[in-house]
């Protein structure tokens, strides 16, 4: 297990964790760190305790908002998935009348065709 000192409000703190994951519990130090210095430049000293829970609740609620927004936005993309593939399958049947469409076309067009070889020709009347 890693062992990473963090310092939150000009204070150190010494805490483990996973291999490799140092640079990323570092990173999540620095932006807390950011919330509280934030608040504290807000409301002056008002106690570490004070200071972090309000910085907590400040963090808990952005996490609130994203988890609405990412909620929101998987909704927005079951929607657009479903709009797919109800219009993949209607461009399917569009495929398939058209190509029986042409069929049918296809075998009148045979059809005449035959018809005029098979006509005697004016001279042969």
């Amino acid at each position: 297990m890693a062992q990473v000192t963090v310092t939150i409000d000009g204070k150190a703190y010494r805490m483990a964790c996973e291999e490799g994951q140092e640079g990323h519990l570092t990173d999540l130090a620095t932006r807390f760190d950011r919330y509280v210095l934030h608040l504290k430049d807000q409301f002056g000293e008002i106690g570490d305790l004070r200071l972090t829970v309000m910085a907590g609740i400040m963090i808990t609620d952005e996490v609130s908002e994203l988890s609405r927004r990412v909620s929101a936005l998987e909704t927005e993309l079951e929607g657009l998935r479903s709009n797919r593939d109800t219009t993949m399958a209607a461009n399917a049947q569009a495929e398939e009348t058209l190509a029986s469409v042409i069929d049918e076309v296809t075998m009148h067009i045979h059809g005449i065709t035959e018809k005029l070889i098979a006509r005697p020709s004016a001279e042969q009347a």
